[in-house]
């Protein structure tokens, strides 16, 4: 199979864009779409400062490469969870993330939740009452209090994740299948700082699919963790994603579609505020002082 930009041996076969491409042109193209949808969707400027929450894995690492690429403002943020589960999985995170940085002279800041916080997430997990089950929830809500926090610290104006189109789609599928209103209001590539201590957070992946991901990192040499989190086995998001995989198989560029039809429906006002019953006004928590819609204290420091 040829290249159908340069004529010379392709390297992947995108069937969902009925384009094949050589490594060069690859490496060329997936920036390009990028910034197409940063554009698009406006995201932030060259003159914004930007976080980029690294985690290690391959989403994250390549997004960090491209704004790099594209001469963005772009300073990564690695926290420490205290994971082990038997490979590592935060030291070696920890690890990869540094020598990206390092490669590239990049900077990196990083909070280590154990050092931080004296308990890792699982320790955290076992404590409170979100610890029953698997340690997600506490997972995620330290990531969003430390994400923010640092962020508006640090005088970020955006701060930035991997979420490629895979989960983008999973999270719209699940939310779609269990009509959460709320949810469905506020999936959107960008998230706008409408309160003050808040920056605004966007997905500039959004549109890419994580097996292209994959193969910008693969092609990039960018060398990320291959492992995923020892607690994400088994979860509904996984078997969201096999079935989506399943459909796409048949149907080439079916999750691109559900998901850009689901922002043209929004962007239409097939989705208004009123449709999330759970909206409440924001107010600055007491004890740390981020917004938090909880009465009194936000849910982080209650936890501690």
């Amino acid at each position: 199979m040829k290249c159908d930009k340069c004529g010379e041996k392709a390297v992947i076969n995108m069937r969902q864009h009925k384009l094949a491409l050589c490594k060069d042109d690859y490496l060329r193209w997936v920036p390009e779409q990028v910034e197409k949808a940063i554009q698009k969707y406006k995201m932030f400027s060259h003159e914004d400062k930007v976080l980029v929450a690294v985690s290690g894995g391959k989403d994250s690492l390549s997004l960090w490469d491209i704004l790099h690429r594209l001469d963005y403002q772009a300073d990564g943020m690695y926290i420490g969870l205290g994971i082990d589960g038997g490979v590592s999985y935060s030291a070696e995170s920890h690890r990869l993330a540094e020598a990206f940085a390092e490669r590239h002279g990049l900077k990196l800041l990083v909070v280590d939740v154990p050092e931080t916080y004296s308990a890792s997430i699982p320790e955290l997990a076992r404590r409170t009452h979100r610890g029953r089950g698997k340690p997600c929830s506490v997972c995620g809500l330290v990531k969003r209090h430390i994400m923010n926090q640092t962020a508006h610290e640090g005088g970020y104006s955006v701060l930035a994740t991997g979420h490629n189109l895979d989960d983008e789609v999973a999270v719209l599928f699940s939310n779609t299948l269990h009509w959460e209103g709320s949810y469905l209001v506020r999936q959107a590539p960008v998230l706008e700082a409408d309160q003050a201590g808040l920056s605004r957070k966007v997905k500039p992946l959004c549109r890419m699919y994580e097996r292209e991901m994959a193969a910008y990192a693969m092609l990039g040499g960018i060398e990320y963790i291959y492992d995923e989190c020892p607690f994400a086995k088994g979860s509904t998001s996984i078997s969201y994603k096999e079935i989506l995989n399943q459909l796409e198989a048949g149907h080439p560029g079916a999750k691109l579609s559900f998901y850009l039809r689901f922002l043209q429906a929004k962007e239409a006002g097939f989705f208004s505020q009123q449709a999330d019953t759970h909206f409440a006004e924001l107010h600055p928590c007491p004890t740390c002082g981020q917004p938090t819609t909880a009465p009194g204290a936000c849910s982080f420091c209650r936890m501690f």
